[in-house]
Formats: structure tokens, C-alpha cells, sequence
């Protein structure tokens, strides 16, 4: 008897998101792989987004795509709330952004990958994307961001897959759901540092699956260019990455109990090291210690900013 094909949870959390939704909706219709249910979450949308799913749910029919309420405390603790939602049972979990456009080979693709790390163990996939201008045009690549690998003294310091590249097990689903903090940074920075921490697998694909739409508030995020390769720089020295920190290791410590031994000693170095007054003693220890961000630019500043007490 053949076993059923393993059940994939698409989780999408929308908010006003009419008018690039279609094209989004379009390009899960077409994956090649194909046992899936999307579950749609609306922070409160005011446009025609709503009517837009109301259609796709018609035409799917309404076991293929379920519509809840969202809480209306940002898209982070949408997607962690839907992430977390009892009533959805899956094999495997994808987090879908409202406004790009997925490969048809994106679920195929990442299962490969996943499907042989079996459900015992938390494991975590995701990689680069397209990046796509406003009207749906290809201008680049984003950055490979593993080339020093996947580890937790690298989540200490950066997120190196977006949200929208990730699918995990339900393994990986318990740990990034289970207590999420209510004071969040970012879901997906959050996702690699749980299962990094915990021991999980991690699968980086550094052939793009899903083309991701620059436009306005989420230009920073592509990470690419002159640009934002200069704002982010000064974002690691003007406090911001310390502030962020702050917040991770908060709540990092209420999951201390699941993390490795070697990780756990990792997340008390690096709480350990912030408070020593010598600038030259907390760098020894933070080169000592491994932590790292994937670029050599973003390392040295990273070094810089611990001298000057901002991480």
C-alpha cells in the first residue's frame, strides 16, 4: 500500500494586500507539488482583499483554503499566531508572504530536502530569492548568506533566511510556536534561532525558489545593493542590533532548558560578555566565543560595535 503524500500547510498572513495577492494566489495554484491547504490569517484588511479570497475559496473550494481572523498586532505575531493555531495540522508548515511570487517547483523542491531528516528531529529549509521590482520584474539575486554555515553564534547576530523561503517539520513547528515571545524582533530570525538552538537541522538552498517583491516598506530587507548594504551597516553601529538583542536574549532565556548544552553555555557568553566594562576583553571573548555574521564587511563591523558596547 502506498503511503499518502505528507500534508503541507501554506500559512499566509494578509493585511490589505489586493493588489498583488492574485499573482501570489496564481503561483501556489501551480506548484508541482500538490497535496497542500493554504490557511489565509487577515490582520483587519480594509481593501479588497477579503473579496479576492472569497473567489480563490470558491474556486478551490473551501478545504483548500481556510480564512481566520488575525489578532491586529503586526504581521509577526500574525504569522506566529497562525504558526501556533491548534486547528491546523500538517506534516509541514510554509510561511507565505501576501505579496510575492513562488516558483511552481518551490513545495517539490524544499521537500526533497526535508523528507529524508524525517519528523524526529526539528529541521528548518530555506534560502535566496528573486528579487522582483513592483510590476513583477527580476533585477536580482539576494545575497548567499551560508557560506560560513548555519549555527546558533551565527542567530545570535543575524537571520539569514527570509520568512518567505521557510518551511519546517513539525518538529520545528513545536519549537518556533510554543512559546513565542510576545516582544518579537522578527518570526524568521526567530525560526532559525529555535531550531539552531535546539539542535535542529538547517537547510539553506542557494538555488532561489521564490521571487520576492521590493516595494516600499520592505526595501531594507533585500539586504542587496549599495544602499542597503550601507543602512544596514549603520544599523549595527547605531544601537539598533544591541536593542535587538536585548529583546532575543530576553526571551532566548525562557527556552534555555531546550537549547543544547554547548548552546546554552553560547547564550550565557554572550549575555556574560555585554556587561564587562573593558571593550578589548568583551571582543576577546565575542572571537573567542564564534560569533558571526555571513559577510566579512558585516563581521567587522559587528567587532567594531563591540567595542563600543552596541550589540
Amino acid at each position: 500500500m502506498t503511503a499518502a503524500p505528507p500534508q503541507v500547510a501554506i500559512l499566509m498572513a494578509v493585511y490589505n494586500g489586493a493588489e498583488f495577492l492574485p499573482e501570489q494566489l496564481d503561483s501556489l495554484a501551480i506548484q508541482t507539488y500538490k497535496t497542500w491547504r493554504l490557511w489565509v490569517s487577515d490582520d483587519g484588511s480594509t481593501d479588497a482583499t477579503l473579496d479576492i479570497l472569497g473567489r480563490y475559496r470558491k474556486a478551490w473550494g473551501p478545504d483548500k483554503l481556510r480564512l481566520l481572523p488575525g489578532p491586529r498586532s503586526g504581521f509577526q505575531h500574525n504569522f506566529l499566531k497562525l504558526t501556533a493555531n491548534p486547528r491546523i495540522k500538517a506534516d509541514y508548515y510554509a510561511w507565505a508572504d501576501q505579496d510575492d511570487i513562488w516558483l511552481p517547483s518551490k513545495l517539490d523542491r524544499a521537500l526533497k530536502h526535508l523528507l529524508p531528516l524525517g519528523q524526529e528531529q526539528p529541521a528548518l529549509y530555506c534560502g535566496r530569492t528573486i528579487l522582483t521590482d513592483r510590476r513583477g520584474r527580476d533585477y536580482g539575486l539576494s545575497p548567499v548568506l551560508d557560506r560560513h554555515g548555519l549555527n546558533f553564534t551565527n542567530a545570535l547576530m543575524q537571520s539569514v533566511g527570509s520568512g518567505n523561503t521557510m518551511i519546517f517539520n513539525r518538529a520545528a513547528r513545536e519549537l518556533i510556536a510554543g512559546e513565542y515571545p510576545l516582544a518579537l524582533i522578527a518570526h524568521d530570525w526567530w525560526a532559525y534561532q529555535v531550531v539552531s538552538g535546539c539542535g535542529g537541522r538547517l537547510i539553506y538552498d542557494r538555488e532561489p525558489q521564490v521571487r520576492y517583491r521590493q516595494h516600499g516598506g520592505n526595501l531594507f530587507g533585500s539586504n542587496r545593493g549599495l544602499f542597503n548594504r550601507l543602512s544596514r551597516l549603520r544599523w549595527l553601529l547605531n544601537g539598533a542590533l544591541k536593542r535587538n538583542v536585548d529583546v532575543n536574549l530576553l526571551s532566548l532565556q525562557k527556552l534555555s532548558s531546550l537549547l543544547t548544552p554547548d548552546n546554552r553555555r553560547n547564550l550565557e557568553t554572550l549575555t556574560t560578555l555585554r556587561r564587562l566594562r573593558n571593550p578589548l576583553q568583551r571582543l576577546s571573548r565575542f572571537r573567542v566565543a564564534g560569533f558571526y555574521r555571513q559577510t566579512a564587511l558585516e563581521q567587522t563591523a559587528v567587532y567594531l560595535a563591540v567595542l563600543l558596547g552596541k550589540v
